[in-house]
């Protein structure tokens, strides 16, 4: 993996450039710029040929300073601990930005999940947590579900700790099914969070979301929904869309029934029925009012980033900017709005399950939504503000440095509080 690239090394140079332009203390850039704790695991599952495979797991608390570490878990064949430490980093800075009582955590496990059966995946999850077991806790370290995990293995989770202490113990783990008081709104508040930033961004520019064009890169769980309720919430005409294999386009407007059937029969939605097939790259490049990355890392780059045309980025997926892109985007005079405040929604919706867990009380979808909207659009509010005064200030930032400059000013006066420097 070369250095430009390496999200770890990526997450460091934003938090570099922000502390740089703040004038952050040197010794709260120095604990800020690593880990407070890294666990590694191994976990031997019995696998249904009989035998006994062994799979390597991680769990990164990156800051408490402001609360109990939360973040994913992901299984992947190429998840790696450089991945993990970055979203951990930016977990820390996004319960900041969203300024609730959280630090940030990630956890991950490689694995191949689309090989192995239920049972399987049952017995990874539950070793996973036999093994981290004196490292998470509701007041400790929260996880949630990311790529390739879903509810039920939540649930399946929350429940081996529950054996392991010995009464239910809802409130360590969030994303779950609603059966096991998981929250009502949590499955699409990550995408509803981005919706809500996409509202009040396309107002100060002036965007008719009615009219707009939409290219969504990205046909998971974040990106189905940013298709979806942006065509519900706003009318909004979605051209373009794409998954791993390749993407379609189709300048009046793509149908979510021909979208899922092309999925499911062929694997692809390149295979669109009438639309123009088209690669990941092309689509990035389409010339459309508001580009929405909603699949991995690493998607703009110094190399394609001149050639996107849209208005606005609306960063749904982790990481698809890197550093020296966001500032060919800022140049343009493209507002690129940053993951850590775009895809905020899903661990504010995750904190409200976690609220709800420990008080006992319950919320409608409808609460879950309003509260949520109220949240993410002062972090919007908030972080244009910022990138204001500093340019008042004779400084030009993009709205990416501005968001790390409240949040890590944050965590930096809560670490300075408690007396850590």
């Amino acid at each position: 993996m070369s250095e430009e690239l390496d999200p770890f090394v990526i997450a460091q140079k934003q938090l570099d450039l922000a502390a740089e332009v703040m004038g952050l203390d040197p010794q709260a850039h120095a604990i800020l710029r690593e880990p407070m704790q890294t666990v590694i695991v191994n976990i031997p599952v019995k696998m249904r040929d009989g035998s006994t495979k062994t799979f390597t797991g991680f769990r990164v608390l990156y800051n408490n300073a402001r609360g109990p570490g939360k973040g994913g878990i992901r299984y992947h064949p190429e998840e790696n601990l450089s991945t993990v430490k970055a979203l951990a980093a930016w977990m820390t800075w996004k319960t900041s930005l969203a300024n609730i009582p959280y630090g940030g955590a990630k956890g991950g496990i490689i694995c191949d999940p689309k090989s192995m059966n239920e049972q399987e995946l049952e017995n990874l999850s539950r070793g996973y947590i036999r093994a981290l077991a004196n490292f998470i806790g509701k007041d400790i370290d929260i996880p949630a579900p990311d790529v390739y995990t879903t509810p039920q293995i939540m649930a399946w989770m929350m429940d081996e700790y529950s054996k392991i202490k010995g009464y239910n113990e809802f409130g360590v783990i969030t994303g779950k099914p609603l059966e096991v008081w998981g929250s009502e709104g949590r499955g699409d508040s990550t995408a509803m969070g981005g919706m809500f930033v996409m509202r009040e961004a396309a107002k100060m520019l002036g965007i008719d979301l009615k009219k707009a064009k939409i290219a969504v890169q990205g046909f998971g769980n974040a990106g189905m929904y940013a298709y979806t309720l942006s065509k519900k919430l706003f009318g909004s005409n979605v051209v373009a869309i794409s998954d791993s294999k390749g993407g379609v386009y189709d300048p009046n407007g793509l149908d979510l029934d021909k979208l899922l059937k092309a999925k499911q029969e062929t694997g692809s939605v390149m295979n669109y029925e009438g639309g123009e097939k088209i690669s990941n790259e092309e689509l990035l490049e389409l010339d459309v009012d508001i580009l929405i990355p909603a699949a991995i890392e690493n998607q703009i780059r110094a190399d394609n980033a001149d050639k996107i045309k849209a208005k606005m980025v609306l960063e749904l997926a982790n990481g698809p900017v890197t550093p020296e892109a966001d500032q060919i985007l800022f140049e343009k005079g493209i507002l690129d709005l940053p993951d850590f405040l775009v895809n905020s929604g899903g661990v504010i919706g995750s904190y409200f399950e976690w609220v709800q867990n420990i008080g006992g009380y319950y919320w409608t979808a409808e609460e879950v939504y309003n509260k949520l909207d109220k949240i993410i659009t002062k972090s919007f509010y908030d972080t244009i503000a910022t990138q204001k005064s500093y340019k008042e200030k004779g400084k030009k930032i993009s709205p990416r440095t501005a968001a790390y400059i409240i949040a890590v000013d944050r965590v930096a006066k809560a670490m300075k509080a408690r007396g850590w420097y």
